[in-house]
């Protein structure tokens, strides 16, 4: 196989991994909190094995070298459920999981059977005291304050931890919107939360649909860039044995 298809098959491998980063987006873009990823590319310089010459011929082929997120802030979305709750700006809800703890930006709570607050994947909302939120049976009047205050008819219980991280691009993300770090949380001071609200997905679905047109426009025509080279291939070969 020539230099020229060696390209085009790189580059269809590489737009196969941004297509499934697409379409990855697409499918959450009713998610709560899903902060849209896109693929970084970088160019990787070889040398021809194809050339007899002493000064082989230099190739470039594309190569993904990690995801980049967007964390800009999707929009809010009213729910009326009182469980449910949106950050503004800056700040991660901390939740703990079997594997330690985790942070989201899906504020969609819930009571499970045991009175507990916990996220939408099942795990136990965290306080700044590093404790999770018990209410009991008869409590039913359940608020939280711009701050993160929660309470109940009978009084505060204690408050939503908020934290944020120095580098956000260097969260690795889990299921269920659930993002997990090396990296020391830092109590946000001032949080801004808002009850009976949501953090919609940051996805535009337009945009991501016309990626993903562009994408199977790019693949198509490296498909045929390679079915074209190994027909000249073809000929040359027929060509060659005919002169034989």
């Amino acid at each position: 196989m020539e230099n020229s298809a060696y390209i085009a098959l790189a580059h269809q491998n590489a737009l196969w991994r941004r297509l499934d980063t697409v379409a990855n987006n697409i499918a959450n873009m009713n998610t709560p909190g899903f902060k849209g990823q896109k693929l970084m590319f970088t160019e990787y310089l070889t040398r021809s094995l194809n050339t007899d010459g002493p000064f082989k011929e230099k190739i470039i082929f594309p190569r993904d070298i990690g995801v980049a997120r967007d964390m800009t802030e999707g929009s809010w979305q009213s729910t009326g459920n009182p469980l449910d709750v949106a950050i503004s700006g800056d700040g991660w809800f901390e939740v703990e999981t079997a594997a330690g703890p985790m942070y989201t930006r899906n504020g969609h709570f819930r009571l499970n059977e045991d009175g507990q607050l916990v996220a939408s994947d099942g795990n136990p909302v965290m306080s700044t005291n590093g404790t999770p939120f018990f209410f009991a049976p008869n409590e039913a009047n359940i608020t939280i304050s711009q701050e993160g205050t929660v309470s109940t008819e009978n009084g505060p219980i204690g408050q939503l931890r908020v934290v944020s991280f120095e580098d956000p691009q260097n969260m690795q993300k889990a299921a269920d919107s659930l993002f997990y770090t090396e990296q020391e949380p830092q109590e946000v001071e001032q949080p801004q939360v808002h009850q009976g609200m949501l953090e919609a997905s940051n996805v535009n679905a337009v945009v991501e649909m016309t990626r993903m047109i562009e994408i199977n426009r790019s693949y198509a025509n490296a498909q045929k860039m390679i079915e074209s080279e190994h027909e000249r291939q073809r000929r040359a070969m027929e060509a060659y044995r005919g002169q034989i």
